[in-house]
């Protein structure tokens, strides 16, 4: 069975806009698309010039498979600071699943000046300790995957293709274990710097963004709302899209 192995190449951007208004950069989840938060995407174009981008290395944004490393969130902030700056956009709002929700935090600790508010969702700003025993099963996702994974392991398949899923799995569980071993910070310790509002969503059920890490960073920011859904997991947006979209759009309408 033969392994694609990442290495370092240039990020292309695959960058989606639509809409009219102040700007909002949307950023969907590691292996997703933008198309992918399809009516969130849908309803913020409504209000705002959205700007939707894949991260590097998901979607249709290069490379793939991606060369992560345990710095990866630093140098997607700072791609997306980049994008931000080269569009002349001086101050924007910030919006973002999974991956994408953890890069909206660290930007907005990183670059305060740039941003406006933020709202993050299924993102804690670490790696959680619990995660860790799971990678071993994230790392084989793509050829021995457990059954409540199984839908995950095909659309990664039908995306990308076999070896270039499973490299994208190898390489990103590589960098998280890397992550994790450093002490799991990602915008944690940083959050002080965080001066725009902020939204924090999860569902209770998500087993990425535990309960007590959650807390401990909404305390850390300066302003911050912090909502927990009762029976939902880690895609909020589509669990409880009814409920979602207007709770968000109208958060956004007030900062």
């Amino acid at each position: 069975m033969r392994d694609t192995e990442p290495t370092a190449a240039v990020v292309t951007l695959h960058i989606e806009e639509s809409g009219r208004g102040d700007p909002l950069l949307l950023m969907p989840g590691f292996s997703e698309g933008i198309g992918d938060l399809g009516v969130v995407r849908k309803e913020l174009a409504q209000h705002y010039r959205l700007i939707g981008v894949d991260l590097p290395g998901s979607g249709e944004s290069t490379p793939i498979p991606r060369a992560y490393t345990k710095e990866f969130y630093e140098e997607d902030a700072q791609t997306m600071a980049a994008l931000l700056d080269e569009r002349g956009i001086r101050s924007a709002r910030i919006a973002g699943f999974s991956d994408g929700g953890e890069v909206a935090l660290l930007l907005a600790a990183r670059r305060p000046d740039l941003v406006r508010a933020v709202v993050a969702w299924g993102a804690v700003g670490v790696i959680p300790g619990t995660l860790g025993p799971s990678l071993d099963v994230l790392e084989r996702l793509i050829d021995d995957p457990p059954e409540r994974l199984a839908g995950w392991s095909e659309d990664l398949v039908a995306r990308y293709g076999r070896d270039n899923a499973r490299g994208t799995m190898k390489s990103w569980t590589t960098a998280l274990r890397q992550l994790l071993l450093a002490g799991g910070d990602i915008s944690l310790g940083s959050a002080r710097a965080i001066q725009c509002p902020v939204l924090l969503i999860a569902g209770d059920r998500d087993w990425f963004c535990p309960f007590d890490a959650l807390k401990a960073l909404a305390e850390r920011i300066l302003s911050t709302e912090l909502i927990v859904v009762k029976g939902a997991g880690h895609a909020v947006h589509q669990e409880r899209a009814e409920w979602f979209v207007p709770t968000v759009t109208r958060w956004l309408a007030t900062h």
